[in-house]
């Protein structure tokens, strides 16, 4: 049985996220003319050995959905953000590799984004506030995992 508290949890995730995705975006698209879809590609890119992964592996990794990736993908290597390449091992799959456009964008746009999460969410909470949030949220990403 659902108490009020499971219900109010889920909904305060729900809302929370349907608040400040747009307000993120608006900022990122007004301030670096770069959508959070792309920011979000970029910046598991830039953290990727070699700044390369997998299409499979990038779609596992980032927000945008699995079918979202390869159209993102797209839309940077036309932008020269990011190229994409054929595995010579496996001729069913592709990488996407960052290039140095790519990480100067990506480098011009995360204090924007840093910025962004501050204000919109983690200023409003203590820092205790804050690590219990991520601990939880964490915990229920390992067990869907």
């Amino acid at each position: 049985m659902m108490s009020d508290t499971d219900v109010a949890a889920w909904s305060a995730l729900l809302r929370v996220h349907a608040a400040l995705v747009p307000a993120l975006d608006r900022e990122l698209q007004n301030t670096c003319n770069l959508p959070l879809t792309w920011y979000d590609v970029l910046l598991e890119l830039y953290h990727a050995p070699d700044r390369r992964l997998s299409m499979g592996e990038l779609g596992q990794k980032a927000v945008v959905s699995r079918t979202r990736v390869s159209r993102v993908v797209e839309a940077l290597g036309a932008a020269g953000l990011v190229t994409r390449e054929g595995n010579p091992d496996d001729r069913r799959s592709a990488y996407a590799t960052l290039t140095e456009a790519g990480r100067e964008r990506f480098r011009a746009a995360a204090p924007v984004y840093m910025a962004g999460i501050k204000r919109h969410f983690t200023d409003l909470m203590t820092k205790g506030e804050a690590r219990t949030v991520a601990l939880a949220l964490e915990k229920v990403l390992t067990q869907t995992r």
